[in-house]
């Protein structure tokens, strides 16, 4: 049995396991504790992406990973998918649809609030309308499914949806209380080219989970860096946050899993637990 070291209270700040790629159910689970996190993202464990195929997560196995988090008094923020909404292939989008429902299922069995899902891509060449509709229709489908297990599905601003207004388009026209956004907020500054306040003032309502991450410009792309060497404002992405009483974690998504060449998540991890719990000092942000 894993025993907490000690902590009684942390600061809403977790980690996504795309940053330690490697790593097995254990020692996540125990460097989150010894880092100080009080939350984890699953996205992946050991280089398996569906999590259903997980034996910590599955038969008896599971009950014995919950009882894992609850001794070290740490959470599950949310479950991240590959699911995509945007395919049109009947036969592919049936599979996107079945993970969708997978994932729901074990985050109700796991007692997880949220399962993250992408609209993902607007396909080149078909009218803007039909794939919005698509997605929309996915996400309708998604939502009813976790409405019924106790679960939200959250759409991640990510892809072709980095924008507020299309984002904004897709909850609105999903409409229902098991669907809400998970803000990427390094992607509405990089890619949707909006400042923090612009993208929260429209999609705020509906935040119920964050990635964070910072990184800088590099040849004809960007590189992503540790939390406060890059140019993208996760210091003023968390003042907004906050300003505006969100309840829910400062998520780090250090992308490791798709950039291997980035920092270890032993030299990433305890930076960022340094760096954001002093911006969450400098806004009053206080431990769970």
């Amino acid at each position: 049995m894993l025993r907490a070291q000690g902590r009684t209270r942390r600061l809403p700040i977790a980690f996504s396991t795309l940053g330690c790629p490697a790593w097995g159910w254990k020692r996540v689970l125990g460097e989150a504790d010894r880092l100080g996190y009080a939350g984890i993202e699953l996205r992946g464990l050991e280089g398996e992406m569906d999590l259903t195929k997980r034996p910590e997560f599955v038969g008896g196995k599971l009950k014995e990973s919950r009882s894992d988090l609850e001794a070290l008094g740490l959470r599950i923020t949310d479950l991240g998918s590959s699911a995509r909404m945007h395919e049109k292939d009947e036969g592919k989008r049936a599979a996107e649809l079945d993970e969708g429902r997978r994932f729901i299922d074990l985050a109700h069995a796991l007692g997880v609030p949220y399962v993250r899902m992408f609209g993902d891509n607007i396909p080149p060449g078909e009218p803007r309308e039909e794939a919005m509709k698509r997605v929309i229709d996915g996400f309708r489908e998604m939502a009813a499914h976790a409405k019924a297990a106790g679960v939200v599905v959250l759409i991640e601003s990510h892809g072709d949806f980095t924008h507020s207004p299309d984002l904004e388009e897709v909850l609105i026209g999903v409409g229902s209380d098991a669907f809400a956004l998970l803000w990427d907020a390094h992607h509405t500054f990089v890619a949707g080219r909006e400042t923090p306040a612009e993208t929260y003032r429209r999609l705020g309502p509906f935040v119920r989970h964050t990635h964070l991450k910072d990184s800088r410009p590099e040849g004809d792309g960007r590189r992503y860096v540790l939390t406060g060497e890059g140019d993208v404002p996760v210091k003023e992405q968390v003042k907004v946050l906050a300003s505006s009483g969100y309840k829910g974690f400062y998520c780090f998504e250090w992308e490791k899993k798709w950039h291997p060449e980035i920092e270890e998540p032993e030299v990433a991890f305890p930076h960022y637990v340094k760096i954001m719990s002093q911006y969450l000092a400098g806004v009053g942000v206080t431990a769970l």
